[in-house]
């Protein structure tokens, strides 16, 4: 459906996008994920044929965006991070504005207002001013104007920003109901959010696409083994000989602390670190040496995803912001 070759994208000297490509499948919703200032607005804005690119190719269903761009974009619904709303018009009045703008006409225009308008559960506020609406219906009528003329894909760029938690939580819910009908994209700088809704996760950091696959394979690929920090006064080769019959170690690296003490780091890749701990224990009880202290860390995806935060941050700094990407867009 979508197929990103070598994207690259320069802001003056500035690189926001790295030779990124990727090759997203049609009927799933992917989460493109990463920290402020990564890049993902400029891909985005690439993607949808907002912004040019410096370098690089995107087809939309076999047609290149940048030498076909109206056939390329009859296929994609787009909401910005920041909706491009008529404020003084209704939510019925900007969607035909919209669907008049998008090539439809008479009954067909009609039929796919209504049927927006239903989906994105705005039904009770169409008449009202779009400028009295919270900034969840306001979401919802940028995400019912995507939904105009049918599109394959639906691109979204940070649709819950701002929200309440309870708007979120409607936000998403339509997301995901949406992904029954549509490919969709939506970007994020919230892993949990991700994980939540997407079938597929995208990770970029520093204008650089660093992981792609389902949650559960990231997990498995990107999170580091669990790992016990055990401290004892056995020495190495005592700790080697004391755990050599315990099951499910992947690992073990060790350092001296002073000369009484054996500071190691225990690491496995088996889902039940607490069963390991207990083994480590019995073996030790086994034995005339003394564990004084053990911390269990559990690897997750939220600790990958705070290290590509960190490592961005000096990016951050420099990039140009969303806001920015966005003003481009609606320039």
């Amino acid at each position: 459906m979508i197929s990103v070759k070598h994207l690259t994208k320069y802001y003056g000297e500035h690189l926001a996008v790295d030779d990124v490509s990727f090759e997203i499948s049609e009927g799933h919703v992917y989460g493109f994920l990463g920290p402020n200032g990564a890049g993902k607005s400029t891909t985005m804005n690439i993607i949808t044929g907002c912004l040019s690119a410096t370098d690089g190719k995107v087809l939309i269903d076999g047609h290149d965006i940048f030498d076909e761009p109206n056939a390329a974009k009859k296929l994609i619904g787009y909401l910005p991070e920041h909706p491009p709303l008529y404020m003084n018009e209704s939510p019925l009045e900007y969607l035909r504005f919209v669907g008049e703008a998008k090539g439809l006409r008479g009954a067909e225009l009609s039929a796919q207002v209504n049927e927006v308008i239903e989906k994105t559960g705005i039904a009770n506020v169409k008449n009202r001013r779009i400028s009295a609406l919270s900034k969840g219906y306001k979401q919802r009528v940028g995400i019912a104007q995507a939904l105009l003329g049918n599109p394959k894909v639906i691109i979204l760029d940070e649709p819950t920003v701002g929200l309440d938690p309870i708007q979120i939580i409607e936000i998403r819910e339509l997301i995901t109901e949406l992904g029954k009908t549509h490919t969709v994209i939506f970007s994020s700088h919230i892993l949990s959010e991700v994980q939540a809704i997407c079938d597929q996760i995208l990770m970029i950091a520093k204008g650089k696409l660093v992981a792609f696959g389902d949650p559960e394979e990231l997990q498995r690929t990107l999170v580091a083994p669990n790992e016990i920090i055990l401290t004892t006064d056995a020495t190495e080769d005592e700790l080697s000989a004391i755990t050599a019959k315990v099951e499910h170690i992947g690992g073990i690296s060790s350092e001296t602390d002073g000369a009484a003490f054996t500071v190691a780091h225990i690491k496995s890749e088996h889902d039940d670190i607490y069963a390991l701990s207990s083994a480590i224990f019995r073996a030790f009880a086994g034995s005339d040496k003394v564990i004084y202290e053990m911390a269990l860390k559990k690897g997750n995806l939220e600790d990958v995803f705070l290290e590509l935060s960190n490592s961005a941050e000096t990016v951050s700094e420099t990039a140009p912001d969303d806001s920015a990407e966005s003003e481009v867009n609606e320039e």
